[in-house]
C-alpha cells in the first residue's frame, strides 16, 4: 500500500506563515516529482509548486516569492512553507507526487486527500 499524508493545515491570520508537510509511505522504490496544489470551492484545482528529485522547484505566479517548497528524499516527505498568507490562499490543498511502486513497471500519480488552509482574521 501506497499513500500521501498531508498535515500542517488550520486558521492563519493574513501576513501569517504556514508550513505543510507531506510523507508518502508504503512500498515505494523511488519517487519523482513532487508538488502541491489547492483547490477553493468553485474553481479547479491548480498547480502551486512543484519540486523536481533534485530540489529544483518551480511556482505559481501568484505564489512565487511567498512560498518555498522543499523536499526531503531520505524521508520521502515533501514540505511547503507559506509566507505573507491572504485570504487567496484558503483552498484545500493537495500533496501530489510520482510514485514507482515497488515490483510495478513507470510511475504513478498518487494524491493525498488534502488539508484546508484558511486565511482569515
Amino acid at each position: 500500500q501506497v499513500q500521501l499524508v498531508e498535515s500542517g493545515g488550520g486558521l492563519v491570520q493574513p501576513g501569517g506563515s504556514l508550513r505543510l508537510s507531506c510523507a508518502a509511505s508504503g512500498s515505494i522504490s523511488s519517487i519523482n516529482d513532487m508538488g502541491w496544489y489547492r483547490q477553493s470551492p468553485g474553481k479547479e484545482r491548480d498547480m502551486v509548486a512543484t519540486v523536481t528529485s533534485v530540489g529544483n522547484g518551480n511556482y505559481a505566479d501568484s505564489v512565487k516569492g511567498r512560498f518555498t517548497i522543499s523536499r526531503d528524499n531520505a524521508k520521502n516527505t515533501v514540505y511547503l512553507q507559506m509566507n505573507s498568507l491572504n485570504s487567496e490562499d484558503t483552498a484545500v490543498y493537495y500533496c501530489n507526487a510520482d510514485v514507482r511502486v515497488r515490483y510495478t513497471f513507470g510511475f504513478k500519480t498518487m494524491w493525498g486527500r488534502g488539508t484546508q488552509v484558511t486565511v482569515s482574521s
